[in-house]
């Protein structure tokens, strides 16, 4: 029996990675378990990325033929290193490593590492500098393979997701922070560009994109207005002024609708959770004026919000970011369950977002390592080993992933808003390429436990060939 590490094909693989996903459902057996539904499109969590690749692990030779065992996700973009400059942000191009699962009848046999070599290599075909992967604190064996001999990653960044569910009664803003701007599309990019690309990490140089997109539910402005003008509103006139002649304390963030694309579900829950969980709503919605702190029905599908772009600046900002996040939980009421943010561990704005612990996770770990020279060789500057910045800026298109979700108790933290796609970005194989290179399966064999390249055309050992920009 071999494993083939190939591409995703949906006409052939959805069901066999689906499979695979069931078997590595987060949660501990007999307990609760956090099930993810991309509704029927595996690769809708990659899929608004520049560029994507999906890859599965097929056993064949087996008595029980051909059947996919391990899936691996990544993408590759150009984003801001946070490195300074004389007059220009510096970018790199960088690979994102997501959703790798293999069965668990499958694992201690090499497939996860190979599928990550093979995903690198994709990386280094893409121009990527750099690749790095997220997990949280507490996952040892995931750990243990990216930082580990074999594959050499760093432990480079430890942000925080902050999650606040979705009450019937509204959340009370600040009352010195104006309402809400609702900023354009284009006003909210100029305004990203010219106050953040600089010093903000991840900041992706496709930023329009983001904000156009049909799941960005918009871009709000917040500031803050001092106690001897708190009579006075604060009057949008256009971000040409704004920039020139910026409030003392303000902050800016925008909203991506995850439940377009992606469910999920807390199952294995007991019928006393349940009615607690129930009754709280119920109250919640008959006494509104009580303010109850009521839990979502989070034991069936359900959809969240993810907050994204958070940044500000003057003494005051964290204010302003507080009004954002109670804005965005009021806006969310009859529309999803939760809302989340994700910032860095030192982020100024951090201290004053509302949020509940028992939904967050503090213990977020990002990895990283260096994949190949680029234009940082010249003064021999490694972003993977560099000091970590203020700001950090997640990319609604990658999001939250739920295979690091938590499920105990309530405190099902990471998977409480999933990564999102939907159709809009061709595939790897649809670019036109300047140049055509091969990037051949690769096998394992059960009985040498060696892996090899597999050339020819046998029926399943067919090379994987992907077109490249």
């Amino acid at each position: 029996m071999v494993v083939l590490i190939r591409e995703y094909d949906p006409s052939t693989d959805r069901e066999g990675t689906e499979a695979v996903d069931r078997d590595c459902e987060v949660g501990p057996t007999g307990g609760m378990s956090l099930h993810a539904d991309l509704l029927g499109d595996p690769v809708a969590r990659i899929r608004h990325s520049p560029a994507y690749l999906m890859l599965v692990a097929e056993t064949s030779g087996g008595p029980g033929g051909r059947r996919i065992v391990g899936v691996i996700r990544g993408t590759v973009k150009p984003v801001a290193t946070g490195k300074h400059q004389s007059c220009a942000p510096a970018f790199a191009s960088v690979g994102y490593i997501l959703g790798l699962r293999v069965s668990p009848s499958h694992r201690r046999m090499g497939i996860a590492l190979e599928l990550v070599r093979r995903l690198e290599q994709w990386f280094a075909l893409r121009g990527a500098e750099y690749a790095y992967m997220a997990t949280e604190k507490s996952n040892e064996a995931s750990l243990r393979l990216f930082t580990g001999p074999k594959l050499g990653y760093s432990k480079f960044r430890t942000p925080s997701l902050l999650v606040h569910p979705v009450h019937a009664h509204r959340l009370r803003p600040p009352r010195r922070v104006t309402a809400l701007v609702p900023l354009d599309a284009l006003d909210a990019e100029k305004l990203y560009r010219r106050r953040f690309a600089r010093d903000v990490e991840f900041f992706p140089t496709d930023i329009g994109a983001v904000l156009g997109n049909t799941l960005s539910l918009g871009t709000f402005l917040a500031v803050v207005v001092g106690a001897e003008d708190a009579s006075k509103k604060f009057e949008w006139r256009g971000v040409e002024q704004f920039l020139a002649s910026p409030p003392a304390s303000w902050a800016v963030a925008s909203l991506w609708d995850c439940g377009g694309v992606f469910r999920l579900e807390m199952r294995g829950a007991s019928r006393a959770r349940r009615a607690l969980a129930a009754a709280s709503r119920a109250l919640d919605r008959a006494a509104k004026w009580m303010r109850v702190p009521s839990v979502p029905d989070f034991f069936r599908p359900f959809a969240g919000w993810f907050a994204y772009g958070l940044a500000g600046e003057g003494d005051e900002a964290p204010l302003a970011a507080k009004a954002l996040l109670a804005s965005f939980v009021n806006m969310a009421r009859g529309r999803a369950a939760a809302v989340a943010v994700e910032v860095a561990a030192c982020d100024p704005l951090r201290r004053r977002l509302p949020h509940w612990r028992r939904l967050s996770c503090t213990e977020d770990l990002w990895c990283m390592k260096r994949l190949w020279g680029g234009e940082d060789d010249v003064d021999g500057w490694d972003w993977a080993k560099s000091a970590p910045g203020l700001s950090i800026f997640v990319d609604p298109r990658e999001g939250f992933r739920p295979d690091r979700a938590r499920a105990s108790g309530l405190n099902i933290g990471r998977g409480i808003l999933p990564a999102c796609r939907t159709c809009c970005t061709p595939s790897v194989s649809e670019y036109s390429a300047r140049g055509r290179q091969k990037l051949h399966a690769y096998v394992l064999c059960f009985e040498t436990r060696k892996w090899s390249k597999a050339y020819g055309r046998q029926e399943i050992l067919q090379p994987l060939e992907l077109k490249v920009i």
